[in-house]
């Protein structure tokens, strides 16, 4: 059987996204060729390899079969890439990389700005991410790797490495000056407005979580995007809110916000590197994958 080897390429991008657009995407080339070139395949192997569906397609048991071989040899063959970029200087390029607000304000702003002046050629793509939005990026090969808060929910085949710990506090504006003195309870805080991050982020989901394991139920008044915008709230007074102490510190001392006291601990949260391990990096993205990680050595709860 002789069949033209670019078809398995195609073949493994439709298997992976599950879809023909993502697939081409990832190509550099259009649906429709994408299309044809798996009906060839098809035909010259004699058995259906997708079921077509709404959303895009589905493996046969006989696709699934062929994807397993067809996998390994892409992951050797790009293996065999990055060993030979490797080996190329890094005066041009571009990195893609998902970061939180959280991560990017803790650690990330130096080892970026010192990346930048050791390489000025090459481009940096830094998308404000929440952690299943890294996720989801990751996993349709939009990004590099991402840096963000725990928790993350990454799965195999995503690596998951943590780089440094922060502890949230909670914070008021001036008009909750009094609270200062006091000590709340997490049952307390359903007496007063509360600001949390949207449904959609994890750390929506780890303050949901935090409560529930109380017997309470997370019911924030206002619900917001960003870190940064959770920080003007409550400055100018909307409510309470739990925000990295680091991130708070500045506004604190300028006694802009007012830090109340909890009686129940919050655990400490991570932030972590979030990489696909079976994606080769180009040379660039893993020098500065490197560079985050120096220093920096792995925990054995990581993943």
């Amino acid at each position: 059987m002789d069949v033209n080897f670019e078809y398995y390429k195609i073949f493994y991008y439709v298997a992976k996204y599950k879809n023909f657009t993502k697939a081409a995407n990832a190509l550099g080339s259009e649906q429709p060729n994408v299309t044809r070139a798996m009906n060839c395949l098809e035909q010259e192997i004699h058995c259906t390899l997708f079921i077509r569906t709404n959303r895009g397609v589905k493996l046969t048991p006989e696709g699934a079969k062929l994807f397993e071989h067809v996998a390994v040899a892409m992951a050797q063959l790009q293996a065999a890439e990055a060993e030979l970029t490797a080996g190329m200087g890094l005066e041009k390029g571009s990195i893609s990389i998902g970061v939180s607000e959280t991560a990017l304000n803790i650690c990330l702003l130096d080892k970026l700005r010192a990346f930048h002046m050791e390489h000025p050629g090459i481009r940096l793509k830094i998308y404000n991410h929440s952690a299943p939005q890294a996720i989801r990026s990751i996993k349709n090969g939009e990004i590099d790797f991402a840096v963000v808060s725990t928790p993350t929910n990454a799965d195999e085949p995503l690596k998951e490495i943590h780089i440094q710990s922060f502890q949230d506090i909670l914070v008021g504006g001036r008009t909750f000056a009094a609270l200062s003195s006091r000590e709340l309870s997490i049952a307390d805080l359903q007496n007063y407005p509360l600001i949390c991050l949207g449904r959609e982020t994890m750390t929506w989901q780890f303050y949901h979580d935090l409560f529930l394991s109380h017997g309470l139920e997370l019911t924030p008044d206002t619900e917001v995007a960003t870190t940064d915008q959770v920080l003007s709230l409550v400055k100018s007074d909307l409510g309470l809110a739990f925000l990295p102490e680091s991130m708070a510190q500045e506004e604190l001392r300028q006694r802009r916000i007012v830090q109340i006291r909890l009686r129940e601990q919050i655990p400490e949260r991570q932030i972590c590197m979030v990489y696909d391990r079976q994606h080769p990096l180009s040379a660039a993205a893993q020098r500065l994958k490197n560079d985050i990680l120096e220093n920096h050595t792995e925990c054995s709860s990581c993943k």
